[in-house]
């Protein structure tokens, strides 16, 4: 699969190129560039793109709607461009989620042993630095231009972290599908608030944000491939983070990889669609959830239900030589109830907009805590 991508000239030199083939070796190769007087394009072939998974080529601009709490309609913007590499992009990021996450496989493969082939994703999660253009904005451009919408704000002072989630535009097809070939997920990105650090935290931070230098224009690349956009940290560095910000040094040895995706309960067709049956479930098939808060984190109207298992850990060498263990990512569960107004409404005329919409501050600040070393030490034990 290729895509022709151009920029004007003005924006890069010879030097910002070969800083870009050097930063995705050794997939340097399938870059192709071309040099001309008003504008710089290079071809991209991704080799990484699964193309296995048959998915028709379409390009679509489908206008679609959502509703906020009150009820109140609010328009998408269409989505743009063709659906087939949007998801194949998608399926890359889940795959390299999946196969550094056994706890998350197997979970997904437990659901859909009980419940049917069809799970559909509540939302993606990530993570940034909010510092030098490689916060929230290096990976929204990715969704924004496929025609999704930026929603509120959320604020989490302890943990020094914003974030913002935003809205899928609804794509129409006859067949649901399951998974990344279902409903689009909303996505989730959080950053750090870098400037609140310490100075140290800082500078350890800026040194490999500035070594990832265009890095950040390149953000759902990377999470596709699986690779940092820098260079590996030391160990001694990790450990400086990690004092400060579980986060930080959790963004450091990941990047902008998939910190969790999220089981929409309430699609289940069996009795998991209750978020309580599906966290019992889980535990007596022997895995351990996010206890940080209780194990059922309930959103202040009651209509929002979460749960996490607790992150898998994965050997990481150093830039030093030192091989350790990092936290990776977890899954996430997610049940959302029927708003008020639509309480009597009949099953089959149930839809999702009918249902609580956005995110709670306090449950996601519970959720956060799954790749802490509280959580961790838990499950070790």
């Amino acid at each position: 699969m290729s895509s022709m991508i151009r920029f004007p000239s003005s924006m890069f030199s010879l030097h910002s190129f070969s800083s870009i083939k050097s930063s995705i070796s050794p997939f340097s190769s399938v870059f192709n560039f071309n040099n001309s007087k008003n504008s710089i394009s290079f071809n991209v072939n991704y080799p990484f793109l699964n193309s296995k998974i048959p998915m028709e080529n379409r390009s679509l601009s489908v206008l679609s709607a959502s509703k906020t709490h009150d009820g109140a309609v609010i328009q998408d913007s269409s989505f743009q461009g063709s659906e087939s590499f949007f998801r194949n992009v998608l399926t890359n990021m889940e795959a390299v989620y999946l196969n550094k996450n056994p706890t998350a496989k197997a979970i997904l493969e437990l659901v859909r042993s009980a419940d049917g082939d069809r799970i559909c994703y509540d939302h993606f999660a990530f993570r940034t630095f909010g510092v030098n253009g490689h916060g929230i904005d290096s990976m929204s451009k990715f969704f924004l231009d496929f025609g999704y919408e930026q929603r509120e704000e959320l604020r989490f002072p302890v943990k020094k972290l914003k974030a913002f989630w935003f809205s899928p535009p609804k794509v129409s097809t006859s067949d649901p599908g399951s998974g990344v070939k279902g409903p689009l997920p909303r996505i989730f990105i959080s950053e750090l608030l870098v400037d609140q650090l310490s100075p140290e935290a800082q500078e350890i931070i800026k040194k490999y944000t500035d070594i990832s230098r265009c890095g950040k224009e390149y953000a759902a690349i990377a999470s596709a491939f699986g690779i940092l956009t820098w260079d590996k940290p030391s160990y001694a560095e990790f450990q400086q983070l990690a004092r400060e910000s579980e986060y930080a040094a959790w963004t450091l040895v990941n990047g902008y990889a998939l910190n969790h995706v999220t089981i929409s309960t309430h699609r289940l067709t069996s009795k998991l669609r209750s978020i309580g049956n599906l966290n019992q479930f889980i535990e007596e098939n022997g895995f351990n959830l996010n206890s940080e808060g209780g194990i059922l984190k309930v959103s202040p109207d009651g209509l929002l239900l979460q749960s996490s298992t607790v992150a898998d850990s994965t050997s990481f060498e150093f830039s030093d030589g030192i091989t350790e263990a990092v936290p990776c990512s977890y899954i996430e569960f997610a049940e959302r109830l029927l708003l008020p107004q639509y309480k009597d409404l009949s099953a089959e005329k149930v839809e999702e907009f009918h249902r609580r919409e956005g995110f709670e501050v306090g449950n996601a600040d519970k959720i956060f805590e799954s790749t802490s070393k509280d959580q961790l030490t838990r499950r070790a034990a």
